[in-house]
């Protein structure tokens, strides 16, 4: 893993397509709906009557694919694609997907979003075993697991592979002759599947890039599903029976564009809902305004502000040539872009009593700035309201944020947190609220939301991971 302290980092974006003669160009459109599930790496597999060529590298996807003919060359009528932030594995060109793999007898490509939470295990015993990995990503070990099963044909293999590896999962496989999506038991990541008008199917991360290439929303697929695309259509099968939603909350908070629907449930109004929540459970009595930081968390400040009849303010303008900055791979290069990024508009909060909303609090560092951003541009008052819980425990399903040490609520209590960031007031929303806001319709616990990171409920075993988490929380307890 990465040794630097982050934020946030999202996981990673897929995207794939079946049965269209622009399979490349359409990828690198439903791609680049998908830039903001990572920023470090970009790559597209296209499948030419059998022939998969893989182009990938640093950088955005206009960086990878720098001239007009770059998505043009790549002829074929499949394909799938990945926009990346490392999780596991460390930055090197190797790791940047789609994985290609060329055997002897065919060729396969694949691309995942998550992270495997028995990728060091399975590794070790492979390589017992004479395998030889070509990267240090822990989405190489299903192709791995694929190759050695000794299954009767390839959708069998796929099971049997998809059975063994655990944690959190959406992946892309393409072969000379299909497309494979899986997703993991608990359905930690998102996955939608919809087609276009030409017939052609297409797997992505969220809906917002079915929209931007024009396609038709189908199904979300469901916990343990195994689905297979060829020239004869769509396939739905389950690989285990075992399973549970617990859909990443964080995708509903955070991640997720606000004009994506994951199981029905639109972002933006989850995050409206939220904010409206957090409103009836900590209101801020004599506050003048209600303003969001740009842009995850404008949905929940206009509920916020709807909820407690005060008026919605544009106190902070984004420089919308910036990053995000949860993506910069440097603590550094993260400090230097809250300050890009931002500004306050004097104008609006000067002498004004100002309720602040953001969307969640990692390690603290950016929510100080703001509220010194605030309060120098001349705000009497700072209120600081996070549409989430407390951020208390690591994830190991795909979000890199595996220590206690690199969040700030497990470390340091809500009125030592307040001193530290110079707001006035500081509240969270409650894990119900959260809960209750996105409401999905399912009997599962939670919801079907994966809140672990908030009350430390993780709802698989931890495997590799679990002596870590031990010993993290034992050092956590001393220092208390």
């Amino acid at each position: 893993m990465p040794s630097e302290v982050k934020s946030l980092n999202e996981e990673c974006g897929i995207f794939g397509v079946w049965g269209t003669p622009d399979a490349a160009r359409l990828t690198y459109i439903g791609l680049f709906a998908l830039q903001h599930r990572g920023q470090e790496g970009a790559g597209i597999t296209v499948n030419n009557d059998g022939h998969l060529q893989t182009k990938r590298g640093f950088g955005l996807l206009t960086d990878v694919f720098d001239s007009p003919n770059a998505v043009e060359d790549m002829t074929g009528t499949a394909a799938i694609g990945h926009v990346r932030y490392s999780t596991a594995g460390s930055n090197l060109l190797e790791n940047i997907q789609p994985l290609p793999f060329n055997f002897s007898d065919t060729q396969f490509a694949l691309a995942h979003n998550g992270n495997l939470t028995n990728a060091i295990s399975i590794r070790k015993n492979l390589e017992d075993r004479g395998a030889i990995y070509h990267s240090s990503s822990d989405s190489e070990n299903l192709m791995h697991l694929i190759r050695l099963s000794q299954a009767d044909d390839l959708d069998d293999q796929m099971k049997e592979a998809l059975n063994i590896i655990k944690g959190g999962f959406a992946y892309l496989v393409i072969t000379k002759d299909r497309l494979y999506a899986a997703l993991d038991p608990n359905g930690f990541r998102p996955l939608v599947v919809g087609q276009l008008p030409n017939g052609a199917y297409v797997v992505c991360s969220e809906t917002c890039a079915l929209d931007a290439v024009g396609a038709t929303f189908k199904f979300d697929v469901q916990p343990g599903q195994l689905i297979k695309i060829d020239d004869s259509g769509i396939t739905v099968d389950q690989y285990t029976n075992d399973t549970q939603l617990s859909i990443c909350s964080m995708e509903f908070i955070y991640f997720a564009r606000p004009d994506s629907d994951i199981y029905g449930v639109n972002v933006h109004s989850a995050r409206k809902r939220m904010g409206e929540r957090l409103a009836r459970e900590q209101p801020v009595p004599g506050a003048d305004m209600v303003i969001g930081v740009p842009n995850s968390s404008l949905s929940a400040a206009m509920g916020y502000a709807q909820e407690s009849g005060l008026p919605y303010e544009m106190g902070l303008v984004k420089n919308q040539y910036s990053a995000r900055t949860f993506i910069e791979p440097t603590q550094e290069l993260r400090e230097q872009g809250v300050n890009m990024k931002l500004s306050a508009v004097k104008g609006v909060v000067r002498g004004k009593k100002v309720v602040l909303v953001d969307d969640s609090i990692v390690r603290g560092t950016t929510s100080r700035r703001i509220v010194k951003l605030l309060k120098d541009a001349g705000a009497l008052e700072v209120h600081l309201r996070i549409a989430s819980p407390p951020l208390r425990y690591p994830c190991f399903y795909g979000i890199d944020i595996q220590h206690v040490r690199e969040l700030i609520a497990a470390n340091k209590s809500i009125e030592e947190m307040r001193e530290l960031f110079g707001c006035d007031t500081l509240g969270f929303l409650s894990v119900e609220g959260v809960v209750d806001s996105v409401n999905l319709q399912t009997d599962a616990p939670n919801k079907g939301l994966c809140v672990a990171y908030f009350d430390g409920k993780y709802p698989t075993p931890l495997y590799d991971y679990e002596e870590e988490y031990d010993r993290d929380q034992a050092q956590l307890q001393q220092m208390r």
